[in-house]
C-alpha cells in the first residue's frame, strides 16, 4: 500500500489539481512581486494582507473571490491580469464576532478601482448587510482605473448606494491608509467612522496640482488633506494616529463597543468597578463659580468604568466632547460641554459634531448621557452668517428624534436655547438630574438683571450698587439650585459624589425602554 505522497501526480488527476490550486493560492497570498512589496514598505506602509492580519483575530480571515481577475482590454490591460484585481475581500472575527473587510492592495494597479475590483467590493458589502455584521474598509487606492473608463466610475456609484443602504443598519468604518482622491473620498464620508494615519493617508476632492492651477494656492498633499487637517480642521476624520498598528488596534477597540447591527444591543462585559463607587473628587473638580473653567474629561473619567472611554472627534470642535464608554459594563454614549474650550459654548461645529454622534448612538441602540455646562450659543456675525440657526437645529433634531434611553445631568450653567437643545426634559430626555451647583435660566443673572431692571439701574444714584443688588435678587428668585426641581423640570437634585450610581441605576431601569415613532418614510432634518 502506498502513501499519498507516493502517488504519481499529473495535472489531470485530483492530486495534481490540488497541487495547482495550492500554487495559485500561494501566488495570490504573495501578491504581484517582491519589488512591489518593497516599494510599499519604503513608503512606511504595510501590505493589505498584513493590515487584515492586524485587524482580525488570528487565523480567522476567510477570503472571498481571491482568484478574481479583470476582463478589460486595451491600454495593455489584457496582458496584465493579476489575481484579486487589487482588492482583498472577505470576513473574519474581531474579539470573536464576525466582521467583513475589504482592503485595497496598492501593489496592484495602485489600488485603483476597476469593474471587477468594484464588483468584489459590492459583493462583500451585500454580504455584510445580509449577515448583519460590521464592515471595515482599509483604503489605499489611487481612485478610478482610468484605463477602464466609465465602467470604473459606475463601480463607485454602486459602493455609494450600498454605503447609504447600510447606514444605520450595520456599523461602517473607513480606515484611510493611503491616498483617497476625487469621488473615492465620498464613500468614507458616508460611513460612521473615519480613521487616518499621519503622513501616509490623505483625502481630498481635488489634489494640490489642481488647486494650484485653479486658485494659485501652493500646498502639499498633507497640508491639503492629511490626517491632522481632517481630524482638527475639517472634521472629516474622527481619529488620527501616528502608525498603522496603533490605528488598527483602536479600530478593534471601537468594534468592541458597537453592536453587530441595529437589531442588537452593544456587547456588555463584566465590570469590576463598583456601581456604588463614590466620586467625592467631583466636588473639587467642578468649581461652583460658573466663570471658572475646568476639564470635563476629568469628570467623565471619574464617572465611567475604570476611567476608560473612547473620545470621538477629539481634536475637532473641542468645546464639546463626544465619547463611548461603559457604565457597569454597559456601553453608553456621552455628550458633554467642555468649559475648558470656549467656555463650553455651542457653535456651528460643536452642534454638527454632537448631532452626528447622537444619531449614531440612536441608530445602534446606545443610550445617551448628556453632561451640561453650557452658557449658550456662540454670538457673532460669522456664526449667524454661517447658519448657526440651521446647524444648531441639527442637534435639536437629533435629540428629539432619538428613541434610545436618554439621561441629562446639569452640572453648572444651562442657559437659554442651548439648555433646551442639550437634551432637556422638554425635548424628551427620559430622566434629568442636576447637581446643587446648577444654574438653569434664560440667561446669566448679570445679563438678565440688565434687561429686566434697566430703568431702575439707570435711575439709581449708584447704578453699580443697584445692578449688584438686582443680580442677587434675580439669582435668589429664579436661579437657585432647586428652582427647576420645584417645577418638575428636573427629576432630582443629586449629590455629585453619587453621580455614577445614579446613572447606572437609571440606565438599568431604562434598558427595556420602547418608543414608537410616527409612521413616515423619513424625516427632513435641517441641513
Amino acid at each position: 500500500m502506498t502513501t499519498s505522497q507516493e502517488v504519481p501526480v499529473t495535472a489531470d488527476d485530483a492530486h495534481g489539481r490540488v497541487a495547482e490550486l495550492r500554487a495559485i493560492r500561494e501566488e495570490v497570498r504573495r501578491g504581484p512581486s517582491e519589488k512591489a512589496t518593497e516599494a510599499q514598505r519604503a513608503k512606511g506602509k504595510l501590505t493589505a494582507r498584513e493590515r487584515i492580519d492586524l485587524l482580525l483575530d488570528e487565523d480567522s480571515f476567510h477570503e472571498v473571490e481571491g482568484l478574481r481577475r479583470h476582463r478589460a482590454t486595451g491600454f495593455g490591460l489584457e496582458g496584465k491580469r493579476p489575481y484579486t484585481d487589487g482588492v482583498i475581500t472577505g470576513w473574519g472575527t474581531v474579539h470573536g464576532r464576525t466582521v467583513f473587510v475589504y482592503a485595497h492592495d496598492f501593489r496592484i494597479f495602485g489600488g485603483a478601482l476597476g469593474e471587477a475590483h468594484a464588483q468584489k467590493i459590492h459583493k462583500i458589502m451585500d454580504m455584510a448587510i445580509s449577515a448583519g455584521a460590521p464592515l471595515v474598509s482599509l483604503n489605499d487606492g489611487a481612485g478610478a482605473r482610468i484605463q477602464e473608463g466609465v465602467s470604473a466610475l459606475a463601480g463607485y456609484g454602486g459602493i455609494f448606494q450600498r454605503n447609504t443602504r447600510a447606514s444605520g443598519v450595520i456599523p461602517q468604518i473607513s480606515v484611510m491608509l493611503g491616498p483617497c482622491a476625487g469621488g473615492a473620498a465620498y464613500s468614507p464620508a458616508l460611513t460612521d467612522f473615519v480613521f487616518m494615519v499621519r503622513e501616509t493617508s490623505q483625502m481630498f476632492i481635488t489634489g494640490p496640482d489642481v488647486v494650484k492651477a485653479v486658485t494659485g494656492e501652493d500646498i502639499t498633499q498633507n497640508g491639503l488633506g492629511g490626517a491632522d487637517v481632517h481630524a482638527g480642521i475639517s472634521g472629516v476624520s474622527h481619529f488620527a494616529y501616528d502608525d498603522e498598528q496603533h490605528c488598527l488596534e483602536e479600530v478593534r477597540y471601537l468594534l468592541s463597543l458597537l453592536p453587530q447591527n441595529n437589531r442588537e444591543n452593544p456587547p456588555a462585559v463584566e465590570c469590576a468597578d463598583p456601581v456604588e463607587r463614590r466620586g467625592d473628587s467631583l466636588l473639587d473638580l467642578v468649581p461652583a463659580d460658573g466663570n471658572r473653567a475646568y476639564d470635563m474629561h476629568k469628570v467623565i473619567e471619574e464617572i465611567v468604568d475604570d476611567g476608560e472611554y473612547l473620545e470621538v472627534h477629539e481634536r475637532w470642535a473641542t468645546n464639546i466632547i463626544v465619547a463611548l464608554a461603559r457604565l457597569d459594563g454597559q456601553v453608553v454614549g456621552i455628550v458633554a460641554n467642555q468649559p475648558a474650550s470656549l467656555a463650553g459654548v455651542l457653535d456651528i461645529e460643536a452642534s454638527e459634531k454632537a448631532a452626528r454622534f447622537v444619531q449614531m448612538c440612536d441608530a445602534f441602540n446606545i443610550p445617551i448621557v448628556t453632561l451640561l455646562d453650557v452658557p449658550g450659543f456662540l454670538p457673532g456675525v460669522s456664526q449667524e452668517h454661517g447658519g448657526i440657526i440651521r446647524h444648531g437645529a441639527k442637534l435639536l433634531y437629533a435629540y428629539c428624534n432619538a428613541t434610545v434611553p436618554r439621561i441629562s445631568l446639569i452640572l453648572r450653567k444651562a442657559y437659554g436655547g442651548a439648555y433646551i437643545v442639550m437634551d432637556s426634559q422638554s425635548i424628551g430626555a427620559d430622566l434629568t438630574y442636576a447637581w446643587p451647583t446648577n444654574e438653569i435660566a434664560v440667561m446669566g443673572a448679570e445679563g438678565a438683571a440688565n434687561v429686566i431692571f434697566r430703568r431702575q439701574i439707570a435711575g439709581a444714584d449708584d447704578p453699580e450698587a443697584m445692578r449688584s443688588r438686582m443680580v442677587k435678587e434675580y439669582k435668589a428668585e429664579l436661579m437657585h439650585p432647586y428652582y427647576a426641581a420645584e417645577r418638575g423640570l428636573v427629576h432630582d437634585v443629586i449629590d455629585p459624589a453619587e453621580t455614577r450610581e445614579v446613572l447606572i441605576h437609571s440606565l438599568a431601569m431604562l434598558r427595556t425602554k420602547h418608543a414608537d415613532l410616527p409612521s413616515r418614510k423619513h424625516g427632513n432634518p435641517p441641513q
